[in-house]
Parts: structure tokens; sequence; C-alpha cells
């Protein structure tokens, strides 16, 4: 507070009657077009802060102030006419807020608003569409946003019942919907779709949150979580008018015509639920609103009845608290000097500051009464509002009741007149019946009388009928009597003709078989012809040779009865030759019919045959198409597989839970390697199946390790990528994408038939070499030290430490000896180092157990030597590590002196401090890498490693403590000083704030300048300073938080970070730290 009258200025400023009069008289002389630009001015700083880039949730004092504008002008001209201006495409986070303002403004501004917002429903589908289509996490949310603000204004001018807040009585509801079932159904559906929208925006906004109680406190999840406030208030009404709705339709339609609705209603109902829990459990919710909790069961729409059960749920927002809004200065200074004159500016200046030199007048008294009163009134005024709000609570409960008992009896009115309904219904039916009663005893007398008159006529007609059948009868025996004759007749002629053709056939068969025998008995005497010519010659050659031979007497005669005998022999074998050829022939026939016959069968034999042999060629191409196509299938449900690894892979470069996935530059080159080796049995598995279609299986295997080998290698890339330097992030990014990408199109080669014989993976391997050689540039530089040697030097090492600690301890316990006790604080100091220095050297001897107990239990039958050159990795953190220790020793000795000495700083023992317990937990982690969990020693490094934190932390508060108070030593006393000095002193100490504040800005900047560079060198080792140095990982901007203090280089933050593990089980350059 300013001294003297300047104390007072403030509250006199802000209380109407402490204002001039003259100043008064001013301000009511300005015109209506300076207010309207005062307005403008005022709504264009509201909007200003309440729609900007800042990822903090909208402050209700400005957006308060919007809404008030839209009344003040009856509408929201002025907010759209800002709007439209702002730069919503640029910023994801600009244009959520701007969705969230516009929601608090069409719930809680004026009725016009809505009519405004009509004409820039085009602007808003334009924002939600840009969004949509960019990969941005507030983007997405911003296009379900427009999406439900385009809804809910459609809504709205549909149904001008509904005011945009959603606050309507059940007579308008049941007014809205009518007595039309269409109607109610239509509307029905519209709330629905209604409440869809608002419980997407939810669930979106869940699901990029972690909805721990921890989590709702931070500002960048209350920028998400701030709308919900208003979906909250929007699903209430929206569930009460559903339920409403639903129960008036089943008592129009039946049960199964509305499945459908029922199955929708259950589905919103369970996710309403779950996000009224969610949002109850919050912690930043229950200090804004009071949610309504939902009942276990969705209301029993088949039952009438459950209509009672239902409970309308209340929002209740408690009165917020009152925030700290900039004062308006009612008087206007800024006025120009020719308006009024120099006596003015002297009086307002009086009124103003105050009298010169400090004298205090009457004003300030009442100045200080007018404070305590508000005080007072302020105090009273807020127990007013809590008492309020407690009847306010008991009211609406109250009222909640007093609703269900009206709605109970609505009900009871309803079933009285349905029941009154009914019963006029069975009145009107009796009366129907005792009408239709006696028009049937009408009836009945007019059908007896035509029943006679009909009986009569048929008594006539009876008797006709008996003559016409007796003639009936008559002519059909005469008919039948003719028919039968006819009958007869026509079977004799039948039988004769029948007969006449049978004996025709049987002369026709006898003539056939008479000439067949007498040509066979032509042929058969042709023959004997033939040959009894042929023995008459034989015959007559016989008498001739026995004329001329007459001479031979008896010896002729005897061969003439030889000849004769003979000829009777001859002609008995001839007989015996016919008869054999006759029977010759004979079986000669049947021999031919059978064969003939058998040739028939061997041909339809080899018919069927040739007909089975082409069914079952055919069945062998089906099946070797099948074949084919089977494999086929099998490799395109394999690239399929494979194309799912490769997009989920690379959709984790865009996945921003995957951010804080870390990898080392050597697992992502032996990942790459491997990766590219794939390509060499995929490509050989390829040429296998082109040659040979029916074998896919090579492929499939070199494709299901190819697709999974290249994923690990993108997802170990986008991993490497977050701790590595921007330059190297973006190119190892976007070559792990091209990677992707290059390999997504060479199986989309591999799924058509055209172009997988000409797939190549030449792109492929292109990128994975672009991978590889990322993957070389990034991993660090090894110690230049020979392997061999590595063991000794850890051994030297950490007896150096040792010897360094020990040393340190010797420096603090002399300086305590010299140091007076009266001297408190450097006392005090000196003995905190001193435990601190203790509680090392127990750290660093359970340090070099545990290392030796991992090297017997690692070695095996190699020496030590060999171990620590084949953990090589490990080896080099541990040497780093024990480097650091022994440095920061040194370091917090030497401050400590220039300390007591009073030659140094305070910070520099906060800064060693820090360092020497970063250095230890580096130490720590390095041991813990190769150590067994059941290890004692480890448990042992582990307490060690709390008490280090714990010393180094009293150190802290020691060294705090005593620079506290020795600058509590400096008073400042400026009781002499007058109200002009005063203000003098003030505008130099501003300029000397400025200026350390530019100076500290500068630093800052060169701090950071340090830090990158120390990041960028952290692969190697320094040896500038002292030679020793220790590989670190560059952080990833945006990802790792900026360490608290100074560190000096070649040293990471400490402990809270993750140490990972190489190949070798080492501690390296690759491994991971999270601060």
């Amino acid at each position: 507070a300013r001294p003297g009258g300047a104390a007072g200025a403030g509250p006199a400023m802000n209380s109407i009657k402490s204002v001039p009069a003259r100043v008064l008289s001013r301000r009511a002389g300005h015109s209506l077009e300076a207010e309207r630009e005062q307005f403008d001015k005022n709504q264009a700083i509201s909007i200003s802060k309440a729609i900007n880039t800042q990822e903090a949730p909208v402050k209700e004092k400005h957006v308060r102030r919007i809404i008030l504008g839209t009344h003040h002008e009856k509408g929201a001209f002025t907010f759209w006419s800002y709007a439209i201006g702002l730069p919503l495409p640029s910023s994801s986070i600009l244009s959520w807020k701007f969705c969230h303002v516009l929601h608090k403004v069409l719930r809680d501004g004026h009725p016009n608003v809505l009519q405004d917002c009509q004409r820039y429903r085009s602007n808003i589908r334009e924002v939600g569409d840009l969004w949509g289509h960019l990969h941005d996490r507030y983007g997405q949310l911003v296009s379900i946003y427009t999406r439900l603000l385009l809804t809910k204004i459609s809504f709205h001018a549909k149904h001008h019942e509904f005011p945009p807040g959603l606050e309507v009585s059940d007579e308008v509801l049941e007014k809205t919907a009518g007595t039309d079932v269409n109607n109610i159904f239509q509307l029905t559906v519209e709330l629905f779709d209604y409440l869809d929208c608002e419980l997407k925006l939810s669930e979106s906004v869940f699901r990029q949150l972690n909805t721990s109680m921890a989590l709702s406190q931070m500002s960048a999840v209350q920028c998400r979580l701030a709308p919900l406030i208003q979906v909250i208030q929007d699903c209430s009404h929206l569930y009460h008018y559903a339920v409403k709705l639903m129960f008036k339709l089943h008592s129009c339609l039946p049960a199964d015509t509305l499945q459908g609705h029922r199955d929708r209603f259950h589905e919103q109902f369970r996710s309403l639920k779950s996000f009224f829990k969610k949002a109850s459990d919050m912690l930043y919710f229950k200090r804004l609103i009071q949610i309504p909790r939902l009942p276990e069961n969705p209301p029993n729409f088949l039952r009438a009845s459950a209509l009672a059960e239902h409970v309308k749920p209340v929002v209740v927002i408690p009165e917020e608290a009152p925030e700290d809004e900039e004062p308006e200065s009612l008087i206007e200074i800024s006025t120009p000097d020719a308006l009024c004159p120099p006596q003015v500016t002297s009086d307002l200046f009086q009124q103003t500051f105050g009298p010169p030199n400090g004298i205090r007048d009457d004003r300030d008294a009442q100045i200080e009464s007018l404070k305590k009163e508000v005080d007072m009134l302020r105090a009273e005024m807020e127990k007013i509002k809590l008492e309020a709000q407690r009847y306010i609570t008991q009211l609406k409960a109250q009222v909640n009741s007093l609703e269900g008992e009206v709605e109970e009896q609505r009900k009871q009115k309803q079933k009285a007149l349905v029941d009154n309904e009914q019963l006029r219904d069975e009145l009107e039916r009796l009366q129907q019946v005792k009408q239709d009663s006696d028009r049937s005893l009408r009836l009945c007398a007019e059908a007896e009388k035509k029943a006679n008159a009909t009986e009569i006529r048929y008594t006539k007609l009876k008797e006709k009928h008996s003559e016409l059948i007796n003639t009936h009868a008559e002519l059909l025996r005469k008919n039948a009597d003719t028919a039968k004759q006819l009958t007869v007749t026509q079977q004799s002629q039948e039988e004769v003709a029948r007969v006449k053709e049978q004996l025709e056939f049987q002369v026709e068969q006898v003539k056939r078989e008479a000439e067949m025998k007498l040509e066979d008995q032509s042929v058969q005497m042709e023959q004997l012809r033939r040959e009894l010519d042929a023995r008459r010659d034989e015959l007559d050659q016989a008498q001739s040779s026995l004329s001329h031979a007459k001479q031979a007497g008896t010896e002729l005669s005897a061969q003439l009865e030889t000849l004769q005998a003979e000829k009777e022999q001859l002609r008995r074998s001839v007989s015996e030759k016919e008869r054999e050829l006759l029977s010759t022939r004979s079986l000669v026939q049947e021999k031919e019919l059978q064969l003939s016959q058998e040739a028939d069968k061997a041909s339809r034999e080899i018919c069927e045959l040739q007909g089975k042999l082409l069914e079952k060629s055919n069945q062998e191409q089906s099946l070797q198409q099948k074949l084919l196509d089977e494999q086929f299938g099998i490799l395109q449900e394999a690239v399929r597989e494979a194309e799912g690894i490769l997009r989920d892979a690379v959709a984790k470069l865009d996945d921003p839970l995957h951010v804080r996935c870390t990898s080392s530059p050597d697992y992502l080159l032996s990942r790459a390697e491997a990766a590219l080796e794939s390509t060499d049995a995929l490509e050989s598995g390829h040429a296998q199946y082109v040659a040979s279609m029916a074998d896919a299986a090579a492929l499939v295997g070199a494709l299901s390790l190819f697709a999974h080998l290249t994923a690990d290698t993108i997802v170990n890339g986008s991993a490497t990528s977050h701790l590595a330097p921007t330059d190297h992030a973006d190119r190892l990014m976007e070559t792990c994408r091209d990677c992707g990408q290059r390999s997504l199109d060479y199986l989309g080669e591999l799924k058509d038939k055209q172009t997988l014989r000409r797939a190549e993976l030449g792109d492929v391997r292109r990128a994975l070499r672009g991978v590889l050689g990322l993957a070389q540039e990034l991993r660090p530089k090894s110690l230049d030290i020979k392997q061999e040697e590595l063991g000794d030097m850890v051994e030297k090492e950490m007896a150096s430490t040792s010897a360094a600690i020990e040393d340190a301890v010797r420096r603090i316990e002399r300086a305590l000896l010299d140091a007076q006790p009266f001297f408190l604080f450097p006392y005090r100091i000196l003995n905190s180092c001193t435990d601190l220095m203790k509680a090392i050297r127990l750290l660093v001897m359970t340090s070099t157990n545990l290392q030796k107990e991992i090297v017997e239990s690692g070695r095996g039958a190699a020496t030590t030597q060999e171990f620590y050159a084949k953990n090589s990795r490990w080896t080099e953190g541990l040497i780093s590590a024990s480097k650091a220790v022994g440095w920061g020793a040194t370091q917090l000795v030497e401050s400590a002196d220039r300390v007591v000495l009073h030659t140094g700083k305070y910070e520099e023992l906060i800064v060693c401090s820090h360092e020497i317990a970063a250095s230890t937990a580096q130490l720590v982690a390095a041991s813990k890498v190769k150590a067994e969990k059941s290890s004692r020693n480890l448990g042992k490094l582990q307490e060690c490693s709390r008490n280090v934190n714990e010393m180094a932390a009293n150190v802290v508060a020691s060294t705090r403590t005593g620079q506290e108070q020795i600058e509590e030593k400096d008073t400042m006393d400026f009781s002499g000083m007058s109200l002009i000095k005063l203000k003098k002193e003030e505008m130099e100490t501003q300029v000397k704030v400025l200026e350390l504040e530019k100076c500290l800005e500068g630093e800052r900047v060169r701090l950071g300048e340090l830090r990158k560079q120390h990041y960028a060198l952290a692969g190697g080792y320094d040896a500038a300073e002292d030679g020793e140095a220790r590989p670190a990982p560059a952080p990833r901007r945006g990802i790792l938080k900026k360490p608290a203090l100074a560190q000096k280089p070649g040293h990471v933050p400490g402990p809270d970070r993750e140490v990972g593990t190489s190949e070798e089980g080492g501690y390296g350059a690759g491994d991971t730290f999270v601060p």
C-alpha cells in the first residue's frame, strides 16, 4: 500500500461517494457514441482474454462480461463481429476456447443470440471440418464440439419452445409434444440425437485424459474439462425430457414398435451414468458443480407406474466466489488539458493523492472505516449466500418431491379418465347390442312369413320335380340300352380287325421262312450238282483209262473195285465235311454275334472311361485352381495382417501416448539390421512364389517376419527420436514414416495378381538403410580406452573416488576444528557437509562391494578384465558415475571453505549438494543395472542412496537457513522519507528490477544455449575441463522438463531418471532418462 493519501486512492476510486462532483459531471457529459465505443472496447478486451492460445480454462469473469454484453445490446452482433476475426485455423486451443465461450453464450446469453448464431453456421462448420481433417488432439475435440453446437442451434431454431438453456416445465413439454404420435416420435428421435452429440464430446475428452484425481488440477487438463460443465447441465435436462417422452410413447404405441427406442435409450443411459460417475470423482468438478446421481437401472417403460419412480436429475451450480477483477478507473485522467483549467488538475491530484508531505486528513479515516464496513458486509454476505444456498437445496428437494406427488396425481387422473372412457365404451356397446336384438326380432317375424310362402312354392316345385325325375329316368334307361348295343358292336369289329392283322402277320412270316428255306436248299443243290459233275468227270476219266487198259484184266477190275470203295468213302467224308462245315458256320455266326456284342460292350466301356477320365482331368484342374486360389488367399491374409502391423506402427508415430516411450540408438541399429536382413528372405520367397504359385509358405513366413521387424524398427525409431536432437529427431521420424509408406506400397503391389510379379523391395531397402544410417549417427562415441584396460580403469576410478571422498572428509573435519562454535551457521553447514561426506563414503564402499559381487556372479570362467571388456557399456557408465561423485565431493569441500571464509556464495553449496545427489544417484543406477533383486548389497546400496539424499537435503536446508538469517539483518526503514522521495525511490527500484529481470532473462537464454550444446555433445567426452565426462542423451524439446539447477558438462539430472539397458546389459549413452 502507498503511504499517505496514495494509500486510500484505490478504495476511493471504487466508491461512488468519494468521486468528485466535477468528475461525475464530466462523465455524464459523454455522448452515446462514446458509450458505444467504450462498450465495444470492453467487449473486445473480454473476448481477447477469454479466447486465447493459453492451455488453461476460460475465466468466468470474462465470459460473464460477454454474456452481459449480449443482454445489453439484445443480441450477439458485437461478439460475432470480433469472433470472426479470430485466427481460429491457426490454433486448435483457440478454436476449443471459442467453442466453449459460444456454448456458454448460447445457454446464458440473450434469446436473440440464437438468431445471430444462425447466420454464422457456415463459419462454425468450416472450423470443425478444418480441424477434423488434421491429426491434432484439440483439433479432434473441436470437430466434435462444432457438430454439437450446430445440432444445438438447429434443434432450438426448430423448437422455439425449448430455450438454449433447456429449462422448461413439464406442462410446456406436454404442450410441445402434443397428442400426435408422429410428432412425439420425431421429437424423441431429435432429443436422442442431441444427447448423442453431448455424450460423444464427453467421451472424447475423457479418452484423451488420465482421469486421476491429481491430473484434474492441472491447467492443461482443466482446459479440456471446463466445457463439460455445460454438457452436464444439458444432459440432465435432455435425459429428463427423453424419459417423459418415452413413457408417453409407450402409452400410445405397442412395446414391440418401440424396441429400437428402448435399446438406444438404454445405451445412452449407461454412457450418461458412466460420464456422471467419472465427473463426480474428479476434484475439479466437486467445487464447481453438484452432479446428480442416476438410478442403478434405467426406467422400465413397459410398466406405466414406473413413471412415478422417476426423479428429475437436478444440477446445482454453487455460488461462485468473487474473483479478483481488475478495477476500472472512474476518473479519466487521459482527458486533453485544453478541456479543463489547471486548477481542476490540481484539485484532482490533491483529491486523488492527498496533501503533500504525507499529512493524513479525514478522508483517510473515512476510507479505513469504509474498508472495514465493506469487509464486514462481505463476510455477512457470504454467510447469507451459504444460508440461501442451503435453503435453495432444501427447497429444490421439496420441489422434486412435490413434482413427484403431482406426477402421481396426474397419473391417477389419467387412469380415472381411461376407466371412465372404458365404461362409456361398454355402455355404448350394450346399447348397440340391444338395438341389434330388436332388429333381429323384426327380421325373424318377416323371415317366418317368407318361409310359409316359400314352403308352398316348394311343394309345387317338388311335384313338378318328381315328374321330371321319372321322365329323366326312363330316358336314361333307353339311353343305356342303346349305348350297350353300340359298345358290343364296336368290340366285335375291333376283335375281327385284330385277328385279321394277326393272320396277315403270320402269313407274312411263313412266306419269309419258306423263301429262306428254298434259298438254302437251292444253294445246297447247286453245290451237290457241282460235286456230282466233278465226280462224273472223274468217273469218265477212269472208264477211259479202263478201256485203254483192257490188257490189265483183273488188275484193273481190282483197281476199279478199290476206286469204287474209295468213292464210297469219299462220299461219306464229303457228307461229314458238309455237316462239319454247317456246324462250323453256325459256330462262326455265334462267335461273330458274341464278338459284336463284346465290341459294343467294350465301346460303351471305353466311352464311360473317357467320360470319367475327362471328369477326373476337370476335377484335377479345378483342384489345381483351388490350390492356387487358396495359396493366394493365404498370401492375401498374410499381406493384410502385415499391413495391419505396419499401419499400427506408423500410427504410433503420431500417437501422443507414445511420446513417453524411449529407446537407444544401439537397439534401433540392431532392429534395422534385422529388418534389412529379412528383406533378402522376403525377396527369395517372392521369387519362389512367382516361379511356383502353388506354394506360398516361404513368402508368407518371410512376409510375417518382415512386417514384425519393420514395425519394430519404426516404433523403436520413433522412441529413439524422443531423446535425439531436434534435427536428427525430425529426420528420423520422416525416415521411419517413409519406411512405413514404402513397405505399405510394396504390400499393396502383392495384393494384385497383375502387379505381384513385378513387386520390388528397392525402395524399402533404401528407407531401411536411411534408418540404419541415422541410428549410426545417433550412437554415442565410446571412451578411447582399450577394452582390456577397462577393468583396471574401473578399479582405479573407484579407488580415486574413495580417496577424493576421504580427503574431502579430512578437510571438512579440519575446517570444523578451526571454526568457532559461537559462529553458529558456518558450524552447522560444515557439520551437515561432514555427515554428507560420510554418507557418500559409505555409499561408495557399498557400491564397490556390489560391483565385486556382480563381477563374481557374472564372469563365470572368464577373468575380471574379460567381464568388464564384455560389458564395456556398463563399465563406461560406472567409470563416468565414479568420476562424477569424486568431482562433486571436491567441489563441495571447496565451496564450503569459501562460504566459511566469507569469500564464497551460499548458492554454490546448494548447487554442489544437488550435484552430489544426482551423481550418487547415477552411480546407484549404474550399479543396479546388473545386480540381482535379491542381493543384500543392493538393498544396502539403496538405503545408502536414500541416506545421501537426506544428508544433501540437510546441507541445502542449513545453507538456506543461514542465508535467510543473514538477509534478515538488513531491515528497510522508510519512515523518514517524504511522499515525493518515496515515489522517486520506488521508480529507481523499478528500474533496477527491470534491469535485473532483463539480465536474468539473458542468463536464462545463455543457460538454455549451454544446455543445448551440452545435449548435443553428450555422446562424446569433453576433455576441456578435466578430461572426464559421461555420455548423456539429448532430450527433445517439449518432452523433458528444464532442470532446476545448472549442472556441470557431461552430467544429467539424476534422482528420478530411468536407466535403460543395452544389448550387453550395460549403462550407456543410449539409455533413457525421464526427469
